[in-house]
């Protein structure tokens, strides 16, 4: 089976989530016989800026084992200016659409959203060889940015939204990440057989061999004089998406203890402001990204995880970071839409606590709660492992995509 994909990021571009999703899946379609194409930008992210080795040339092919990659230059822009980010999006977008019609005709073409326009550079390709095109849908666009308040014109919005709707259609098949977006999908199509067939509920996974539990006190706690400690971790994208200020409030509502410290391990949009706020408390501890091979002792090191999406979210998205605490075998307190993909998984899997998104009420008493409880944390733990290790597994992802695409092949 020979898969062409269209990817935003790519090994060694992992700083972002997605990037270790694909990466690993087109790892475990390799093992199951598959030649694959991505077509993915130079990497990026980490700076929002190209990584000064990859400079020089607006793409680059490389040969592997499994197939090939195309990289292509992504016009990086700040993540808050949301115009300039569309416009370099589409032009990555029409490049990578070029670029990946001359690798020849695949069997089958792939997709990731966001950027939302990966759906028609896949659909292009598809078109020119007739072969069946995935829509991967990740964080549904542009229901996260009008709820962020990033697109607030409404002639703007409907645009945003026919477009969509017009991409949803012309593929064979969307995946999603859960049945909160799988509803938001087929509401947006229309219901139908037809419909309710087209749109299918697949999973990321993680990578239960490299990160797995290990000993709280390890090197990452060392290096930040945490020792002792009972810490608070929040780690991941500082982005526009998180409630920021439940950290705040919580860490005004602890600061007399000096065994709890809150840890905001990552970068991005909202960093500088998170700075500002942390700075004078004692009990807050803002942290750059470690490296790659540094993940399991930095989620290892916490005493619990927190996921934090603002009102609307948790329902068009569903972040990466919730299978990496899972895996790492720590318990969680997320601040979420009621009902939402991470409410459910906590609750079926009795891996931590989930409140409602910003209430800050309910955040300080339920942080006290699952503090008061050491016993209880490792126990949320366990049980956060052993779901990790069941039902998100490359293997098991990789399997789920194998028989979608062979079904849509065989039609």
């Amino acid at each position: 089976m020979k898969l062409l994909l269209f990817c935003p990021h790519f090994r060694p571009d992992l700083h972002a989530a997605t990037g270790e999703v694909m990466t690993e899946l087109v790892y475990s379609l390799a093992k199951r016989h598959y030649e694959v194409s991505v077509v993915t930008s130079l990497p990026w992210y980490r700076g929002h800026a190209v990584e000064p080795e990859w400079r020089g040339r607006p793409w680059r092919t490389e040969k592997t084992d499994w197939g090939q990659i195309v990289r292509v230059w992504p016009f990086p822009t700040d993540k808050s200016n949301i115009v300039g980010r569309l416009a370099g999006f589409a032009g990555m977008t029409s490049m990578a659409a070029a670029l990946g019609a001359r690798l020849g005709r695949h069997d089958i073409v792939m997709g990731m959203s966001p950027p939302i326009f990966f759906g028609d550079a896949a659909w292009t390709n598809a078109r020119i060889w007739r072969v069946p095109m995935v829509f991967n849908v990740q964080d549904i666009f542009p229901d996260v940015a009008v709820e962020l308040g990033a697109l607030s014109n409404q002639t703007v919005i409907s645009l945003a939204e026919r477009y969509e709707r017009s991409l949803y259609r012309r593929c064979d098949a969307v995946t999603v990440l859960s049945e909160d977006q799988a509803a938001n999908v087929r509401a947006k199509l229309g219901s139908s057989a037809s419909t309710n067939n087209k749109v299918k509920i697949i999973q990321n996974f993680v990578d239960g061999e490299r990160i797995k539990p290990v000993a709280k006190e390890n090197d990452y706690r060392r290096a930040h004089n945490l020792e002792g400690k009972k810490v608070v971790m929040y780690s991941g994208n500082v982005g526009l998406s998180q409630s920021f200020d439940l950290i705040r409030v919580a860490a005004e509502k602890f600061a007399d203890r000096s065994d709890v410290v809150f840890v905001i391990n990552g970068e991005g949009a909202a960093r500088s402001e998170v700075e500002n706020w942390a700075e004078p408390m004692s009990n807050v501890r803002v942290v750059n990204f470690g490296r790659r091979q540094d993940v399991p002792d930095i989620l290892g090191a916490a005493d619990l995880h927190l996921v934090l999406l603002k009102t609307g979210l948790a329902r068009s998205s569903t972040p990466s970071k919730l299978y990496g605490i899972m895996a790492a075998g720590r318990p969680l307190l997320a601040s979420v839409d009621e009902g939402s993909e991470v409410a459910a998984v906590i609750e079926k899997t009795g891996a931590g606590l989930a409140v409602g998104p910003e209430d800050e009420w309910a955040f300080v008493r339920a942080l006290d709660e699952l503090l008061a409880d050491p016993l209880s944390l490792d126990q949320m733990g366990d049980k956060a492992r052993s779901y990790a290790e069941t039902w998100l597994t490359p293997d098991s992802q990789a399997e789920a995509y194998d028989k979608l695409f062979r079904s849509l092949v065989d039609q």
